[in-house]
C-alpha cells in the first residue's frame, strides 16, 4: 500500500480542511450536514525538488475510489466526492494526462469520475480532524474494514497495471 502523503518524501505539510464551496470558514458539523457546498480536502505543501506533482497525482488516485462520484468508501455524500483540485494549467495538464492514463489503463471497470478542478479558497479543518489516522486509530481502523483497504489491495497491490 502507498504511504499517506504526510509520510511521503518531499511532503513539507498536509493540512486537512474544505474548499470549493460557498460558506465562508464552514465547520466540520456544517459541511458533513451538506449545507456548504464544500468537499473535505487537504492542502499539500511539497518540495517539488523532492517529489513532483505528478508523483503527489499518483499517490492520490491509490488511496482513493475514482469511480465513485458520491463518496469514499463508507463516507458518503457529494463533500466527500474525489476531486483534485489543481493551481494553474501546468498542474491541470498533469492531473488531465494522469486521469486519461488512468482511464486507458482499463484497471476499473467503471468510468474515473474523479474530476479536476482550479483550486479555491480553503478552509483548515477543527484540529481533532487533523492527521486523523493518526490521532484515532481504531476509528481509522474501522473504516478501513469498511472497505477501504480491500479496494486498495485489490487494485493497488500491483500498481504496474497503470503504466
Amino acid at each position: 500500500m502507498v504511504q499517506p502523503f504526510d509520510e511521503q518524501p518531499g511532503i513539507e505539510s498536509v493540512v486537512s480542511g474544505y474548499t470549493g464551496g460557498h460558506t465562508e470558514n464552514p465547520t466540520y458539523k456544517q459541511v458533513k450536514a451538506h449545507t456548504t457546498g464544500h468537499t473535505e480536502a487537504v492542502k499539500i505543501t511539497f518540495d517539488p525538488a523532492i517529489v513532483s506533482y505528478a508523483d503527489l497525482v499518483e499517490i492520490y488516485w491509490h488511496q482513493t475510489d475514482p469511480t465513485d462520484a458520491m463518496g469514499q468508501f463508507q463516507d458518503r455524500g457529494d463533500n466527500y466526492r474525489p476531486v483534485i483540485f489543481v493551481n494553474g494549467p501546468q498542474q491541470r495538464q498533469i492531473a488531465e494526462a494522469s486521469k486519461a492514463k488512468l482511464q486507458a489503463s482499463e484497471l476499473f471497470d467503471k468510468p474515473i469520475v474523479t474530476t479536476i478542478e482550479d483550486v479555491q479558497p480553503f478552509y483548515p479543518a477543527e484540529a481533532e480532524h487533523q492527521r486523523f489516522y493518526k490521532n484515532n486509530p481504531v476509528v481509522f481502523a474501522e473504516q478501513e474494514a469498511g472497505g477501504r483497504a480491500d479496494f486498495i489491495e485489490q487494485y493497488w497491490q500491483d500498481a504496474s497495471k497503470v503504466d
